[in-house]
C-alpha cells in the first residue's frame, strides 16, 4: 500500500524530521528502524541517516528534488559526504536558512520565501534545475511547511487563495488541491512526507484527510 501512518520519535510532524524525494529519503540519525523500513517500503526509496547542521530536524533544514539538494549553512564533512551520495549539494548561506521550511519544490519548479534575495532565488533555481520564484501560501512565507509537492500534484494549506493556487500550479506544473493533516493542522508540509510513489502521514491524520491528500497527490491504494 502506498499510504502509511506513523510518528517520528513520538511526533506526528513528519515533514519537520524527514526529507523525501522520488529516489531517496533523508532521515535523522535517531529515527526508529521501523520508521526507516516504512519509508523505504512505502515510498520505494533509498534511505540515508544523517544530521544536518548538527540537528535532527532534517525536513525543516533540507530542500530537495531529483536534481539537487540545498542546505542553508555549512555542513560538516560527514554530513556533506552523506548528502552528496544522493544528489548534487548546494550550500546557500542566507538569513532564511531553514531551506526545507522555505522552499516548496518538485522537478518542474520551486516556490520560495518572499524574503529571499534575487541572487538567492537564482541560486535555488540553479541548484534544483528548475524555475524558482517567490510567493506565499495562505499569506505564509514558509511555503515548504504550508504545502507538499510531488511530480504528481501539490496540496496546500486550506486557506491558500485562488491566486496563490493558480500561480503554484503553473510554476510546479501539477494540479493543486487543499487539505489539512494531523486532525486539522493546516501546515500540511510539516505533517506528511510524499513522493510520486506514496504518502506517509502523521498518525493523527483522519481518513477524510487521507482521501483529500491522495486525491491531491494522485496516489491511490
Amino acid at each position: 500500500m502506498p499510504v502509511g501512518r506513523t510518528l517520528v520519535n513520538g511526533s506526528p510532524y513528519l515533514g519537520v524530521y524527514l526529507r523525501v524525494g522520488d529516489g531517496f529519503a533523508i532521515v535523522p540519525d535517531d529515527t526508529p528502524r521501523s520508521v526507516e523500513h516504512d519509508v523505504a517500503r512505502l515510498l520505494d526509496v533509498t534511505v540515508v541517516r544523517t544530521t544536518v547542521l548538527d540537528c535532527e530536524v532534517v525536513g525543516a533544514l533540507v530542500a530537495a528534488n531529483s536534481k539537487g539538494i540545498i542546505v542553508g549553512g555549512e555542513v560538516d564533512a560527514l554530513e556533506r559526504r552523506t548528502l552528496e551520495q544522493l544528489a548534487p549539494l548546494t550550500v546557500l548561506s542566507h538569513r532564511q536558512n531553514a531551506m526545507g521550511n522555505n522552499i516548496l519544490a518538485n522537478d518542474t519548479g520551486a516556490l520560495v520565501h518572499p524574503e529571499f534575495s534575487d541572487d538567492a532565488v537564482a541560486s535555488i533555481g540553479r541548484a534544483l534545475g528548475v524555475r524558482a520564484d517567490r510567493g506565499t501560501i495562505a499569506g505564509l512565507g514558509t511555503v515548504g511547511m504550508a504545502g507538499i509537492a510531488t511530480n504528481r500534484g501539490v496540496v496546500l494549506h486550506p486557506r491558500a487563495t485562488e491566486k496563490e493556487a493558480a500561480r503554484i500550479g503553473e510554476l510546479l506544473g501539477v494540479p493543486v488541491h487543499r487539505s489539512t493533516a494531523n486532525f486539522g493542522v493546516p501546515v500540511i508540509g510539516a505533517c506528511i512526507v510524499a513522493n510520486s510513489k506514496g504518502i506517509i502521514v502523521g498518525r493523527p491524520t483522519t481518513p477524510v484527510e487521507i482521501v483529500h491528500i491522495q486525491e491531491g497527490l494522485s496516489i491511490f491504494d
